[in-house]
C-alpha cells in the first residue's frame, strides 16, 4: 500500500470512527438532557430539525449545488417528511423513557429493515445465510426489550424499545427512498433538501415547546450539550461519512455501525444514567452475528442485480 493510500485509509477509519462516537455518546447526551428534565423532547426535535436544516443551507451558500432532478424531487420529499422526521421524533422519544444502551443496541437494526422491505416491496431474494441473518438479530432485539421490560421502570422501558424499534424502521425507509439521490448529488446538495422538508412538520411542534427549563438555567453543561448535539451529532457527522466511504468503502464503513452501542454504553455509564448488564452484552454479541451473517450472504449474492439499497448504519 502506497503512502497516499495508507493516508486515504487512515482518513476514512479516524472519519467513521468520529461520527460513530459522536452518535453514540449522542444517545447518552440526549437521555442526560431529560434527567433532570432540560429540555423537552419536542425543544430536542425542533434543534436538530429546524436547526439543522439552517446549517444545511448556510453551508450550501458556499458549495456548489446540482439542480434537482424532477424524478428525485418525491423521494427527497418523503424521505424528509417521513423518513428523516419520523426516525429523529420517535428515536427522541424513546429516549425519554427507554434505558441508554437498549436503545443504542436497537439502533444497530435498520440493516434488518432495509432487507425485510427490499423482500415484501422490491421482491428482493436474499440468501438463506441473509434470512438466519435477520432472525438472529430479532432474536438480539428480542433479549433487549425482554430484559428491558423487568426493569424497575419496565413499562416505560418497554415503551422506549418499542419507539426504538419504530424509529429503525423509518431509518430503513429513509435509506431505500433516498437510494438514488444519495448516489446522484452531493450531500449538501441533498441534505438541504431532506432537512427542509424535515423541518416543515417540526413547525408545527414550536407552539408546545416554546417554555424550556433551560431558558431558566444558569448551568452551562445543558447548553454545551444542546450544541453538541446540533454541531457534532445532527451536522458534522453527516458530513464525515462521505469520506470515510470514499477511502475505506462502504462495507467497511457499515461495521462501524456495531460500535455505536460501545461508545453509548461507555458514556451513559460515564455520566451516571445506566449500569452495563451481561443481558445487554449478550443481545449485543447476538445482534451482531447476525449483521455479519447478513453481510456474508450479501457478500455472496454481490454480482446479482439488486433494487435494495445496500444496508447502512444509523446516522443519528
Amino acid at each position: 500500500m502506497s503512502i497516499a493510500n495508507k493516508k486515504g485509509f487512515l482518513i476514512g477509519n479516524l472519519c467513521i470512527l468520529i461520527a460513530e462516537i459522536f452518535w453514540g455518546v449522542n444517545v447518552s447526551v440526549t437521555k442526560d438532557l431529560f434527567h433532570p428534565m432540560m429540555v423537552t423532547p419536542f425543544g430536542i426535535i425542533i434543534v436538530r430539525l429546524i436547526g439543522g436544516a439552517i446549517l444545511m443551507w448556510l453551508t450550501s451558500m458556499f458549495i456548489k449545488c446540482a439542480k434537482i432532478q424532477k424524478q428525485d424531487w418525491l423521494s427527497l420529499i418523503l424521505g424528509g417528511a417521513i423518513g428523516l422526521f419520523l426516525f429523529i421524533f420517535l428515536f427522541i422519544l424513546s429516549l425519554k423513557y427507554g434505558d441508554p444502551i437498549d436503545i443504542s443496541i436497537i439502533m444497530t437494526f435498520p440493516p434488518v429493515f432495509v432487507i425485510l422491505i427490499g423482500v415484501i416491496f422490491m421482491k428482493q431474494r436474499p440468501s438463506w445465510i441473509e434470512y438466519v441473518g435477520v432472525v438472529i438479530s430479532f432474536v438480539g432485539a428480542a433479549i433487549v426489550i425482554i430484559d428491558g421490560a423487568k426493569g424497575k421502570a419496565g413499562s416505560d422501558n418497554l415503551l422506549g424499545d418499542i419507539l426504538a424499534i419504530l424509529s429503525t424502521l423509518c431509518y430503513a425507509f429513509y435509506l431505500v427512498i433516498l437510494e438514488r439521490p444519495t448516489k446522484t448529488y452531493k450531500p449538501i446538495t441533498m441534505l438541504r433538501w431532506v432537512f427542509l422538508f424535515a423541518a416543515i412538520p417540526a413547525l408545527v411542534l414550536i407552539p408546545f415547546s416554546l417554555k424550556q427549563p433551560i431558558f431558566h438555567t444558569a448551568k452551562a453543561v445543558p447548553w454545551i450539550e444542546i450544541a453538541f448535539v446540533l454541531f457534532c451529532v445532527t451536522y458534522i457527522a453527516y458530513f464525515l461519512v462521505e469520506p470515510a466511504i470514499k477511502n475505506i468503502g462502504s462495507e467497511l464503513v457499515s461495521i462501524y455501525q456495531y460500535t455505536l452501542p460501545i461508545f453509548a454504553a461507555i458514556s451513559a455509564v460515564m455520566m451516571g444514567l445506566s449500569h452495563l448488564k451481561w443481558m445487554q452484552v449478550i443481545a449485543m454479541v447476538i445482534i451482531v452475528i447476525g449483521m455479519v451473517c447478513t453481510n456474508v450472504g450479501k457478500k455472496r449474492r454481490k454480482s446479482v442485480p439488486s433494487n435494495a439499497p445496500e444496508p447502512k448504519g444509523v446516522e443519528q
